[in-house]
Protein backbone atom coordinates (compact mmCIF):
# COMPACT_ATOMS: atom_id res chain seq x y z
CA UNK A 1 0.00 0.00 0.00
CA UNK A 2 1.29 3.54 -1.00
CA UNK A 3 2.46 5.61 1.90
CA UNK A 4 0.38 8.61 2.41
CA UNK A 5 1.97 12.41 2.26
CA UNK A 6 1.85 15.13 4.52
CA UNK A 7 0.90 18.63 2.48
CA UNK A 8 1.88 21.51 5.52
CA UNK A 9 -0.27 24.74 4.19
CA UNK A 10 0.17 28.32 6.08
CA UNK A 11 -0.65 31.56 5.24
CA UNK A 12 -1.13 35.25 6.81
CA UNK A 13 -4.42 35.67 8.33
CA UNK A 14 -7.03 36.61 5.70
CA UNK A 15 -5.18 34.75 2.41
CA UNK A 16 -7.69 32.62 2.21
CA UNK A 17 -6.01 29.12 3.46
CA UNK A 18 -9.07 28.06 5.12
CA UNK A 19 -11.36 28.40 2.52
CA UNK A 20 -9.26 26.95 -0.03
CA UNK A 21 -8.32 23.97 2.10
CA UNK A 22 -11.62 23.47 3.05
CA UNK A 23 -12.87 22.96 -0.66
CA UNK A 24 -9.71 20.76 -1.85
CA UNK A 25 -10.60 18.38 0.83
CA UNK A 26 -14.81 18.55 -0.30
CA UNK A 27 -13.32 17.20 -3.54
CA UNK A 28 -10.96 14.39 -2.65
CA UNK A 29 -12.15 11.27 -0.16
CA UNK A 30 -8.06 10.60 -0.39
CA UNK A 31 -7.07 13.47 1.38
CA UNK A 32 -8.08 13.87 5.34
CA UNK A 33 -7.32 16.79 7.64
CA UNK A 34 -5.21 16.76 10.37
CA UNK A 35 -7.63 18.16 13.90
CA UNK A 36 -5.25 19.93 16.11
CA UNK A 37 -5.59 19.51 20.26
CA UNK A 38 -6.37 22.51 22.32
CA UNK A 39 -6.51 23.09 26.04
CA UNK A 40 -9.29 25.75 25.42
CA UNK A 41 -13.12 25.17 25.81
CA UNK A 42 -15.00 24.63 22.82
CA UNK A 43 -16.98 27.44 21.42
CA UNK A 44 -20.67 27.34 21.22
CA UNK A 45 -20.46 25.71 17.13
CA UNK A 46 -17.76 23.61 17.29
CA UNK A 47 -17.56 19.84 17.72
CA UNK A 48 -14.99 18.32 19.19
CA UNK A 49 -12.79 15.92 16.60
CA UNK A 50 -14.30 18.39 14.43
CA UNK A 51 -13.00 21.32 14.70
CA UNK A 52 -10.29 20.31 17.41
CA UNK A 53 -9.73 18.02 20.02
CA UNK A 54 -10.25 19.64 23.27
CA UNK A 55 -8.42 18.49 26.52
CA UNK A 56 -7.64 20.22 29.74
CA UNK A 57 -4.79 21.89 30.08
CA UNK A 58 -3.71 19.00 32.64
CA UNK A 59 -3.83 16.39 29.93
CA UNK A 60 -2.73 18.42 27.31
CA UNK A 61 0.93 18.78 29.38
CA UNK A 62 0.78 15.20 29.88
CA UNK A 63 0.70 14.49 26.25
CA UNK A 64 3.54 17.05 25.90
CA UNK A 65 5.85 14.93 28.59
CA UNK A 66 4.89 11.93 26.63
CA UNK A 67 6.32 13.49 23.48
CA UNK A 68 2.99 13.03 21.84
CA UNK A 69 3.33 16.21 19.49
CA UNK A 70 4.82 17.06 16.37
CA UNK A 71 4.96 20.25 17.81
CA UNK A 72 2.48 22.70 20.23
CA UNK A 73 2.47 26.44 21.43
CA UNK A 74 0.87 28.65 23.49
CA UNK A 75 -1.34 30.57 21.41
CA UNK A 76 -3.81 33.35 22.99
CA UNK A 77 -2.69 31.81 26.59
CA UNK A 78 -3.98 28.70 25.41
CA UNK A 79 -2.23 25.45 24.48
CA UNK A 80 -2.46 23.83 20.59
CA UNK A 81 -0.16 21.35 18.53
CA UNK A 82 -0.38 18.84 16.35
CA UNK A 83 -0.41 14.80 17.99
CA UNK A 84 2.07 12.13 16.00
CA UNK A 85 0.00 9.59 16.06
CA UNK A 86 -3.52 10.13 14.44
CA UNK A 87 -0.86 11.99 11.70
CA UNK A 88 0.88 8.87 11.25
CA UNK A 89 -2.27 6.40 11.22
CA UNK A 90 -3.81 8.55 8.35
CA UNK A 91 -0.44 8.38 6.37
CA UNK A 92 0.50 4.45 7.16
CA UNK A 93 -3.35 3.93 5.83
CA UNK A 94 -2.56 5.73 2.10
CA UNK A 95 -3.99 8.77 3.11
CA UNK A 96 -2.75 12.26 2.43
CA UNK A 97 -2.83 14.46 5.10
CA UNK A 98 -3.66 18.11 5.20
CA UNK A 99 -2.08 20.18 8.00
CA UNK A 100 -2.95 23.74 8.83
CA UNK A 101 0.05 25.52 10.70
CA UNK A 102 1.98 28.61 11.20
CA UNK A 103 5.47 28.65 9.29
CA UNK A 104 7.06 27.78 13.20
CA UNK A 105 4.62 24.99 13.55
CA UNK A 106 5.89 23.73 9.57
CA UNK A 107 9.19 24.28 10.44
CA UNK A 108 9.65 21.97 13.72
CA UNK A 109 6.79 19.31 11.52
CA UNK A 110 9.28 19.53 8.45
CA UNK A 111 12.26 19.00 10.55
CA UNK A 112 10.83 15.79 11.83
CA UNK A 113 9.51 14.92 8.58
CA UNK A 114 11.44 16.30 5.71
CA UNK A 115 9.30 14.75 3.08
CA UNK A 116 6.53 16.43 3.56
CA UNK A 117 5.29 19.17 0.95
CA UNK A 118 4.70 22.19 2.34
CA UNK A 119 2.32 25.07 0.31
CA UNK A 120 2.41 28.76 0.97
CA UNK A 121 -0.29 30.67 0.17
CA UNK A 122 0.38 34.67 -0.70
CA UNK A 123 -2.56 37.21 -0.97
CA UNK A 124 -2.43 39.22 -4.26
CA UNK A 125 -1.99 42.98 -2.46
CA UNK A 126 -1.76 44.05 0.93
CA UNK A 127 -4.77 46.02 0.05
CA UNK A 128 -6.33 42.96 -0.65
CA UNK A 129 -5.27 41.21 2.48
CA UNK A 130 -6.64 43.98 4.46
CA UNK A 131 -9.96 43.92 2.73
CA UNK A 132 -10.30 40.53 3.29
CA UNK A 133 -9.73 40.61 7.15
CA UNK A 134 -12.63 43.43 7.50
CA UNK A 135 -14.69 42.05 5.05
CA UNK A 136 -15.08 39.12 8.06
CA UNK A 137 -16.95 41.63 9.94
CA UNK A 138 -16.11 39.80 12.93
CA UNK A 139 -12.48 41.27 14.14
CA UNK A 140 -12.02 44.64 16.53
CA UNK A 141 -10.03 47.24 14.75
CA UNK A 142 -6.95 45.83 17.27
CA UNK A 143 -6.98 42.53 15.78
CA UNK A 144 -7.33 43.63 12.46
CA UNK A 145 -4.33 45.63 12.78
CA UNK A 146 -2.27 42.89 14.92
CA UNK A 147 -3.05 40.62 12.51
CA UNK A 148 -1.07 43.01 9.32
CA UNK A 149 1.65 43.30 11.79
CA UNK A 150 1.49 39.28 12.04
CA UNK A 151 1.59 39.15 8.34
CA UNK A 152 5.09 40.35 7.58
CA UNK A 153 7.02 37.77 10.05
CA UNK A 154 4.68 35.02 7.86
CA UNK A 155 5.45 36.39 4.88
CA UNK A 156 9.55 36.57 5.55
CA UNK A 157 9.12 32.89 5.69
CA UNK A 158 7.42 31.87 2.71
CA UNK A 159 10.40 30.99 0.76
CA UNK A 160 10.67 27.87 3.31
CA UNK A 161 8.35 26.10 1.45
CA UNK A 162 7.91 23.47 -1.71
CA UNK A 163 4.95 25.85 -3.44
CA UNK A 164 4.09 29.27 -3.60
CA UNK A 165 0.52 29.72 -4.26
CA UNK A 166 -1.35 33.45 -5.34
CA UNK A 167 -4.43 33.15 -3.60
CA UNK A 168 -5.63 36.10 -6.40
CA UNK A 169 -8.48 34.35 -8.30
CA UNK A 170 -9.96 31.26 -6.05
CA UNK A 171 -10.65 28.45 -8.65
CA UNK A 172 -7.31 29.71 -10.34
CA UNK A 173 -5.45 29.01 -6.40
CA UNK A 174 -7.69 25.46 -6.18
CA UNK A 175 -6.61 24.34 -9.41
CA UNK A 176 -3.18 24.69 -8.40
CA UNK A 177 -3.37 22.96 -5.04
CA UNK A 178 -5.43 19.67 -6.51
CA UNK A 179 -2.50 19.88 -9.31
CA UNK A 180 0.39 19.76 -6.72
CA UNK A 181 -1.34 16.81 -4.77
CA UNK A 182 -1.96 15.26 -8.01
CA UNK A 183 1.68 15.03 -9.03
CA UNK A 184 2.70 14.14 -5.50
CA UNK A 185 0.41 11.21 -5.70
CA UNK A 186 2.27 9.97 -9.14
CA UNK A 187 5.88 10.35 -7.68
CA UNK A 188 6.70 13.33 -9.73
CA UNK A 189 6.95 17.36 -7.92
CA UNK A 190 6.32 20.27 -10.35
CA UNK A 191 7.89 23.37 -10.81
CA UNK A 192 7.35 25.89 -8.58
CA UNK A 193 7.37 29.25 -9.23
CA UNK A 194 8.16 31.67 -6.07
CA UNK A 195 6.57 35.29 -7.09
CA UNK A 196 9.83 36.48 -5.75
CA UNK A 197 8.30 40.28 -7.37
CA UNK A 198 5.09 39.80 -5.28
CA UNK A 199 6.70 38.97 -2.21
CA UNK A 200 9.15 41.47 -2.39
CA UNK A 201 6.13 43.74 -2.66
CA UNK A 202 3.78 42.48 0.09
CA UNK A 203 7.01 42.37 2.54
CA UNK A 204 8.17 46.42 1.82
CA UNK A 205 4.14 46.84 2.03
CA UNK A 206 3.29 45.25 5.31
Amino acid sequence: MRTGTLFIVAAPSGAGKTSLTRALLEGDPNLVLSVSYTSRAPRPHEVDGVHYHFVSRAEFEAMVARGEFFEHAVVHGDLKGTARVPVGRALAQGKDVLLEIDWQGARLVRAQMPEAVGLFILPPSRAELERRLRARATDSEATIQRRLADAHADLAHATEFDYVIVNDDFATALAQMREIVASRRVGCALSAPGHSELLAQLLNST
